[in-house]
């Protein structure tokens, strides 16, 4: 590969450093791309052009994108995840509430993408493909999850899953309103559906939603055991 370390395929170090190598390209690749989309869309074209511009063959390119616009779509959205974190760390979420910690860190993550407005819109355009909806949901999740720890979120159980699963649904249409909408409209619908969260989760605090579960296992347990179920 170009500049691509040459040293035994066994040797620790020639593993560590094609590992580096790849890293980095990946990042100049990205780079390119972000320059290339606008003109040329986010497909397989764009590809080559950014990996052509970089200096790597078609088996390259293979090597360090075997998914092809979908890999290069995954370095953007976590490049994005990242400078968003970034930004974060200048915040002290103990300081705001819950729903300024989550407001802050969807704002966070929406602005980390406008820097690279038209290429991200592409990007979007692609990710909203029926053929790209998986990567684009794991994605979304992704995001969620770094922001929900960002946010101080400790939960080990079902709540760990079903907060990011709701901010993920919140995620992805706010994300796509910023970047074809304008930030305006985007904040306004995230407070709006924060504010249906907080609605929600007050309304939850009291319920026992295990309550059904455990009749169930109840019952199964008489069946099994008798009149009365082993403690």
């Amino acid at each position: 590969m170009t500049d691509a370390p040459h040293l035994p395929n066994d040797a620790p170090e020639g593993e560590a450093l094609k590992a580096d190598w790849a890293d980095r390209m990946e990042q100049t690749v990205l780079d390119a791309a972000l320059g290339l989309a606008p003109r040329l869309g986010w497909n397989s074209r764009m590809v080559r052009a950014a990996c052509e511009a970089c200096g790597l063959s078609r088996g390259d390119e293979e090597l360090l994108l075997p998914n092809g616009a979908r890999d290069l779509a995954a370095l953007l959205s976590r490049r994005h995840d990242d400078r968003a974190l970034a930004e974060l760390a200048r915040v002290d979420a103990k300081s705001l509430k819950m729903r300024e910690r989550i407001a802050a860190a969807v704002s966070a993550r929406m602005e980390a993408g406008a820097a690279d407005l038209e290429a991200t819109r592409r990007c979007a355009a692609f990710l909203a493909l029926p053929t790209n909806a998986d990567i684009g949901l794991k994605l979304a999740w992704e995001s969620a999850d770094h922001l929900w720890n960002w946010a101080g979120d400790t939960a080990t159980d079902w709540n760990h899953y079903s907060k990011r699963a709701i901010l993920s649904g919140i995620l992805i249409p706010a994300l796509t309103m910023r970047w074809f909408d304008g930030r305006e409209a985007a904040e306004a619908f995230v407070a709006a559906r924060i504010e249906n969260v907080m609605a929600f989760e007050k309304w939850k605090a009291g319920k026992d939603f295990d309550a059904p579960l455990k009749t169930v296992t109840d019952v199964l347990s008489r069946m099994r055991y008798g009149a009365k179920a082993p403690q």
